[in-house]
């Protein structure tokens, strides 16, 4: 009777990508839904970023479309990955001034949203790399 063996490692490289497109997709449509409710100023994005850490609503606009874009380079990530590393860098460097931006004014209470995405985001990247 045959042994069963261990996967040989093309079999491991194409589980991680996998992983790595999985939550590649997750993160776009979490960054999608962030975007959207800044440019539709919704009331909880509203109070926590401009009256709680003091961001003027005029860069609403731009900090959505910097989360639209760190989307599509993750989903275009996923057959071209220097895009793909490009863009988890960038959204990491996002999530990164949002956790300073509320520490400057000592909302501790909101961390906990920017530091899961950055975490989330963190799982990306390294997905993606060791899916290399």
């Amino acid at each position: 009777m045959k042994k069963a063996s261990l996967p040989d490692k093309d079999w491991r490289i194409s589980e991680l990508f996998i992983a790595s497109t999985i939550i590649a997709i997750v993160m776009s449509l979490l960054l999608v839904f962030s975007g959207v409710g800044k440019l539709r100023h919704d009331p909880r994005q509203v109070h926590t970023i401009h009256e709680v850490v003091g961001v003027p609503m005029r860069w609403f606009p731009w900090l959505a479309a910097c989360e639209f874009a760190g989307a599509a380079g993750l989903l275009v990530g996923i057959v071209w990955w220097p895009l793909g590393i490009a863009a988890a860098v960038g959204v990491i460097a996002y999530f990164v001034g949002a956790i300073v931006a509320h520490v400057r004014v000592r909302d501790f209470k909101g961390l906990t949203g920017p530091a899961l995405l950055l975490l989330f985001a963190v799982a990306v990247l390294v997905t993606r790399i060791l899916s290399l």
